[in-house]
Parts: C-alpha cells; structure tokens; sequence
C-alpha cells in the first residue's frame, strides 16, 4: 500500500479508519528484467479482540474476488500457511463467483481455483 493519504509505510501520515479501502500490492521485481504485482483491494475492519490489547485493532477484509494466476506460485516455496491462504482465498473467489458464470468460464474458474493444498 504505497498510495496515499492513508498507506502502511513509514511515509503514511494518516490513520486507518474502519471503512477506509486500501490496496495490497505485494510484488517481485527483477532488476533490468520484469516485475510481477498482485494486486487487491481491502477494507479496513475492526479485528477480534486480543487479550492484553491495549487497544482497539483494526484488520482488512479481501475485497477483490479474482483468482491469483498459478503461473505465479511455486507451491513448494510457500509455507503451510501460505498454501491454506491461498486455497481459502481461492475457494471465498469459486464460491462467490461460480453462480454469476456459463458453463466454459466456470470450467476455467474451477480450473483456477483448485486448491494446490492436496498437488
């Protein structure tokens, strides 16, 4: 999140609010060669409770609802974590879009979405 007012970056000057829509953009780039950004929106949300918080924390809930293109992802370099992310973002994108779709394009979508959790 590098645009401002509001963005998480020693450059921010504005608090996050509740409502506020930011952009995740995490990205690779390799020098003189390419770059590759993945890029979503999210909504500033109030976080479940911590014990021992001194505070009010805030979260950001997924807004953008597209699968992330495999040709990205080397399965064997993410964590176990990683991988449930990823299969629990991909299976929130089938479900919310596969009702909206055609026969081909929920072909792809499904094919777009496998979880790689079990490959």
């Amino acid at each position: 999140m590098h645009e401002g007012p509001a963005r998480l970056s020693k450059l921010g000057t504005v608090p996050l609010k509740r409502g506020m829509i930011l952009s995740n953009e995490p990205g690779y780039y390799k020098t003189d060669h390419y770059g590759i950004r993945i890029e979503n929106l999210v909504l500033v949300i109030e976080a479940p409770s911590v014990a021992g918080a001194e505070k009010p924390l805030n979260a950001f809930e997924t807004l953008t609802l597209a699968p992330i293109d495999r040709r990205l992802v080397k399965p064997d370099m993410l964590n176990p974590e990683e991988v449930r992310w990823l299969d629990r973002y991909h299976a929130r994108v089938a479900a919310a879009l596969a009702p909206l779709l055609d026969p081909p394009t929920l072909a792809w979508l499904k094919a777009a979405t496998a979880p790689i959790g079990a490959g």
